[in-house]
């Protein structure tokens, strides 16, 4: 009985870390360190832990002005190259660079892996 209770409650885990997939970070992040604790106690099996490492995904951070000019001065790059590379126009970059507006969205997540592994790696 109590393995089927432990079975139960490992599924309706793994229903529950698939759900979060979509949630936030930081809730993110605490259901993956409850999945390895859960691992490390012989609860969760290897394979399973594998699912779980996958939705330990990164946070997207904001990016200021200068880091966005430095790192367009870094790749060695003009406004309308990054532009071009982000699927964004030449005026976005440059209000970005500026501060007038800030990256949003799938401009803002290119822009922290751009960062982290250099442009070459959306190229």
């Amino acid at each position: 009985m109590a393995d089927d209770l432990l079975s139960i409650s490992i599924d309706k885990l793994t229903g529950i870390l698939i759900k979060v997939k979509k949630m936030n970070n930081n809730i993110k992040q605490a259901v993956y360190e409850t999945a390895k604790e859960l691992h490390e106690a012989g609860l969760i099996s290897s394979q399973r832990m594998e699912k779980y490492k996958k939705l330990n995904i990164p946070p997207i951070h904001r990016v200021n002005p200068e880091d966005i000019k430095n790192l367009r001065e870094k790749e060695k790059i003009s406004q309308s190259v990054l532009a071009a590379c982000l699927n964004v126009s030449i005026s976005a970059v440059r209000k970005w660079e500026t501060g007038e507006k800030k990256p949003g969205g799938l401009a803002l997540k290119l822009l922290n892996i751009v960062q982290k592994k250099g442009l070459n790696i959306i190229l």
